[in-house]
């Protein structure tokens, strides 16, 4: 799994770090940072329901 974010459409909302906190982070600047753009197995479920609850569909995963 990949996961790629279109940054154009990001808000920053932080909806998808209660989802997957281990992949996703908002800093203080304001800007997301994937921090695992090749997450693990055990991320994948999480990291999907990120993706799903992402308020602008930002987030897309690759196979």
């Amino acid at each position: 799994m990949k996961v790629v974010v279109n940054f154009d459409l990001c808000a920053s909302t932080g909806a998808c770090m209660q989802f997957s906190p281990e992949v996703f982070e908002v800093r203080s600047d304001g800007y997301l940072y994937v921090l695992h753009e090749n997450p693990p197995a055990e991320l994948h479920d999480s990291v999907r329901e990120a993706a799903e609850m992402c308020p602008t569909g930002a987030i897309s995963l690759e196979d």
